[in-house]
């Protein structure tokens, strides 16, 4: 059994759109997006301890026992009775606050990693029932690739969508999420989308966007610089911001389009060309 992975990947996401199409009585809003993986990724390391002890190391933000990938480990921790602990190294690339996923995806490829790891080998089925109470966004990056989500999160449908490149642009601040969910001015009742039609869609269009991101208005209106980079973006394309922010993407013609979109940004517009993966890179984990 391996004591040590090197480099695994924990990708960034994109949100196709996203539908806030009614309120729970619990206080939990009702979403619909698809989400997409993309190249940018955090890179993170593993190695097995013998002592039970979960040590992280590497870019960290924050309260250490608030991190996604410490939250994952010990869950799957205590889950599972292992005795064993992990050293977890995380070189983020993925920009915090940003709408992207970053944390989550980082939860879930410490589970994948730990499960291997630790030689649980539990299926996927048996991780996603630890991964939710994590994150909304943790268990679809426990699936295998492109997703059309419900719920909170929970209700994952696999779509096909070609792979493509996009323009990415980050105002270098963050958003808070809660507060975003608790404006009043944030619309809760979008007609519900179906799945049928967001995929043909999906086919149907190049370089255009489908539906909306119901957050984006509030996003824009309370923080400037994301209104800014939005702006920035429609120079040149098709432009939304992505998840609760703070990232705007840009669906590209193609590498060379994408790339002129993200020339000489201003100095507070940080920019990347990705491309969206088919399937998730750990999917046969």
């Amino acid at each position: 059994m391996s004591r040590l992975f090197l480099a695994v990947p924990a990708p960034a996401k994109l949100n196709l759109f996203l539908h806030i199409v009614g309120r729970r009585a619990d206080g939990y809003h009702e979403l619909q997006s698809a989400f997409v993986p993309v190249d940018l990724a955090d890179l993170l390391d593993f190695e097995r301890r013998d002592d039970g002890r979960i040590e992280r190391t590497g870019d960290v933000i924050g309260d250490v026992a608030a991190d996604l990938a410490v939250r994952a480990a010990l869950s799957l921790q205590q889950a599972s009775g292992t005795t064993f602990g992990a050293t977890i190294n995380v070189e983020k690339r993925i920009p915090a606050g940003s709408g992207m996923g970053g944390g989550s995806s980082d939860a879930a490829t410490t589970l994948l990693a730990l499960n291997r790891l630790w030689g649980l080998a539990w299926p996927r089925e048996r991780l996603s029932s630890i991964a939710l109470p994590l994150g909304a966004d943790v268990p679809f990056f426990l699936g295998a690739g492109p997703a059309f989500v419900e719920g909170i999160g929970e209700r994952l449908t696999p779509i096909a969508a070609t792979p493509r490149r996009y323009a990415v642009v980050h105002p270098q601040v963050a958003v808070s999420t809660r507060e975003i969910f608790a404006d009043p001015g944030l619309t809760r009742d979008t007609k519900a989308t179906i799945i049928a039609a967001f995929s043909a869609a999906l086919e149907a269009t190049s370089n255009e966007l489908f539906g909306a991101n119901d957050l984006e208005v509030v996003v824009r209106r309370r923080v400037p610089a994301v209104d800014g980079a939005v702006k920035h973006l429609q120079r040149f394309g098709s432009a939304r911001m992505t998840g609760s922010g703070s990232a705007v993407f840009m669906p590209a013609v193609d590498a060379n389009h994408a790339a002129t979109a993200i020339q000489n940004l201003p100095a507070d517009l940080r920019g990347w060309v990705v491309r969206s993966l088919a399937e998730h890179p750990l999917a046969a984990w």
